[in-house]
């Protein structure tokens, strides 16, 4: 089963007064690339967050936000009354203060270096974070990939359909391309024949014979036939794989070689039927390589 590589998920989390919520998204990418963004006091632990990702998506443009609420008594800092007494002493010597003419605001007071303290168990509140992070990242990511999966089966089924066409065109083509060269030596010889004639020489049974083989040779397409085969019964079996592996980039390639053969068939050939049928498949191969961009 493939997967794409758009999806969503989230996770929450309440207890003790602090709510933690991540949310993921994912985009197309060609290869993997992660923007994490968390509170200043957790970004610490955004390449520990990056390496999990890694290990369980392998592309997109993955897109993480990360938020906490902390309303627990615990979240207070402390106040260091001895450093807010030194300063409201340095302050109450100040001209401007002792005349009256500046007040100072205890918001501001708070605001200066070491007054406020971050609280004696603050590691172990920070732990309590990262414990909690960590696991709804993996909530989120299960939900995500669930996501993926699912678009990912709606992609596989028009893959196949597109897959489909090529074949069905192709049998007709390989049906269609022994007569066509058999009409084009024919043609060919009887051209040969008549411009000799007409120019009044006489031209060797072999000689003419070889250069009639060279042209028809020139648009043999039996070879590209059997190579455009070969790559989409390569493409169906990739995508009848198990397992969830990685195969955008493989099956990207594939649809540029089936298009490099498309193109080939449709320049050596100078059928009609064949052009038509080989128009269907280019447009079928462009479909393919529109959607296997979204594929993990």
């Amino acid at each position: 089963m493939i997967r794409s590589m758009t999806g969503f998920g989230e996770a929450s989390l309440q207890g003790n007064g602090v709510h933690y919520f991540l949310e993921l998204r994912s985009l197309n990418s060609k290869y993997f690339k992660a923007v994490i963004r968390l509170p200043e006091e957790f970004q610490g632990l955004e390449a520990e967050m990056e390496t999990r990702l890694r290990h369980l998506l392998t592309r997109g443009s993955i897109f993480l936000t990360g938020r906490c609420t902390d309303v627990s008594e615990e979240a207070a800092y402390d106040i260091n009354a001895k450093a807010l007494s030194r300063y409201i002493e340095q302050l109450k010597k100040a001209p401007q203060v002792a005349s009256g003419e500046v007040r100072i605001e205890m918001g501001a007071l708070l605001a200066l270096p070491g007054v406020l303290q971050p609280p004696a168990n603050e590691e172990a509140r920070h732990e309590r974070a990262r414990q909690a992070l960590l696991s709804l990242l993996d909530e989120a990511c299960k939900g995500l990939i669930m996501m993926r999966d699912r678009e990912g089966a709606i992609l596989l089924q028009d893959l196949l359909s597109n897959r489909d066409v090529i074949a069905e065109r192709l049998r007709l083509i390989a049906a269609r391309a022994p007569t066509t060269v058999a009409e084009y030596e024919r043609r060919l010889k009887a051209r040969i024949d008549a411009m000799v004639k007409e120019a009044g020489i006489a031209a060797e049974p072999v000689e003419i014979i070889r250069e009639v083989a060279i042209c028809a040779e020139r648009c043999d397409i039996a070879e590209e036939i059997t190579r455009l085969s070969g790559h989409i019964d390569q493409f169906a079996d990739l995508l009848s794989r198990e397992g969830g592996q990685p195969i955008g980039r493989t099956l990207d390639f594939l649809a540029q070689e089936m298009l490099r053969e498309a193109n080939t068939i449709a320049s050596k050939s100078n059928d009609s039927e064949i052009a038509r049928a080989i128009v269907e498949v280019k447009g079928a191969i462009d479909r393919i390589k529109e959607q296997v961009q979204n594929v993990e």
